[in-house]
């Protein structure tokens, strides 16, 4: 039996999403307690591998069962007490045997958090920007990148990705108090501004290096004509810096069979 497991993690104290060497992951830290429920070494296989200090708020990954659960609830209570403080699972899906995790995801959807007012309380989970950014020439770059394929300027160097083309649905600026609301609401006198990129793959470090350039042209130090002429160099030293992992979420995955 296969199933999709739909957890939630803080990347803090994480060094990314992948198992490695001397170093804790929640690939690991999951699959160590999923050996401890089942007995036996169980392999996951996530929805994408997030870099160290990126939180996710939604992320998907598939494993398989000799037998299917009989109790789904208990398994999930389980997990959340072996797995600590840090990862938290929400909901466990039955799919077909041939799903997949990454493979068959159509979109992914990160949130980056700015904030202009310090604060004690989210200093951890956003990067503080000292001054406002100009958010309406922000967006007129940002619209560029539905327009673009090709993604080379915002490539990690020397990654091992076969290709550098995204396609990306959706990327915009918007004020912060529209990204906390319902169920995700924070009652703090905060302002700031999020940013949201869609897209059906990222490189790694894509998002990081994009929000960077951006806050460039939104500080002033780049123009439009600037920002194209960066894409269309395919040069990751000619973009802006990767930055704070801290800020970064992956907001959401969807799958098609899987409810929104």
């Amino acid at each position: 039996m296969r199933y999709f497991l739909r957890l939630s993690y803080n990347g803090q104290r994480f060094h990314g999403w992948q198992s490695q060497p001397n170093a804790m992951s929640v690939q690991q830290t999951i699959e160590e307690a999923l050996a401890v429920i089942c007995r036996v070494p169980v392999p996951i296989t996530g929805a994408g591998r997030t870099d160290a200090g990126v939180h996710a708020r939604c992320m998907y990954a598939h494993f398989d069962l000799a037998e299917a659960l009989k109790d789904k609830h208990r398994f999930l209570l389980s997990l959340n007490r072996l797995a600590g403080k840090d990862i938290a699972f929400h909901d466990l899906i039955e799919v077909p045997d041939d799903a997949h995790a990454r493979f068959d995801a159509m979109e992914r959807t990160y949130k980056y958090f700015v904030t202009y007012t310090k604060s004690t309380f989210l200093y951890p989970y956003s990067w503080h920007s000292p001054s406002r950014l100009d958010v309406d020439k922000m967006n007129e770059a940002a619209r560029l990148l539905i327009e673009t394929d090709d993604f080379s300027s915002f490539a990690k160097l020397h990654s091992d990705a076969k290709t550098n083309i995204c396609d990306v649905r959706e990327a915009i600026w918007t004020p912060l108090h529209d990204n906390v609301s319902g169920e995700d609401s924070v009652s703090l006198p905060v302002s700031g501004i999020v940013f949201t990129i869609s897209a059906d793959r990222f490189l790694r470090n894509m998002v990081r290096a994009v929000v960077g350039t951006l806050v460039d042209v939104g500080r002033g130090k780049l123009d439009i004509d600037g920002f194209k002429r960066i894409i269309e160099m395919k040069d990751r030293c000619s973009a802006g810096v990767s930055m704070p992992a801290e800020a970064l979420f992956l907001w959401n995955v969807k799958y098609p069979y899987i409810p929104v």
